[in-house]
């Protein structure tokens, strides 16, 4: 099945869903901030996000305890695909070049970033065979 965006508030949920691990719809009205949505909105969102297969849920008696199906890695990753792919044309290169120039980085960022992608570098590198 193929991964979709979530909306705004879906996103909202599923962070709480990923904090709680398990969670009745009344704990993930409990976390979310002022001003709480009502129980029914967030009871349909989750039910939503089950659809999009997001979320799963076990019953006890008439009520359920949804978890998330997705994990926050692997949702993160699909954003970011899309991301890169919507604004920079799937380039990864494009998308660091407008950050280190448009961010505003500190040398300091920049030395980070740039030790973490040599480091990457090294790590493929032994991988090949």
């Amino acid at each position: 099945m193929e991964m979709k965006g979530l909306t705004k508030a879906e996103e909202q949920i599923m962070q709480v869903l990923w904090q709680l691990e398990k969670a009745f719809v009344k704990e993930v009205v409990e976390q979310l901030p002022e001003p709480k949505p009502a129980y029914n909105t967030v009871s349909t969102i989750i039910r939503i996000l089950e659809a999009k297969g997001f979320v799963n849920h076990e019953a006890f008696g008439n009520t359920h305890r949804y978890f998330p199906v997705i994990s926050k890695k692997e949702y993160s990753r699909f954003y970011l695909k899309n991301f890169v792919g919507n604004y920079f044309s799937n380039s990864y290169q494009q998308m660091v070049s407008f950050f280190t120039k448009e961010e505003s980085l500190t040398v300091q960022e920049m030395e980070e970033l740039k030790k973490l992608i040599e480091s990457q570098i090294e790590s493929k590198k032994g991988e090949q065979p």
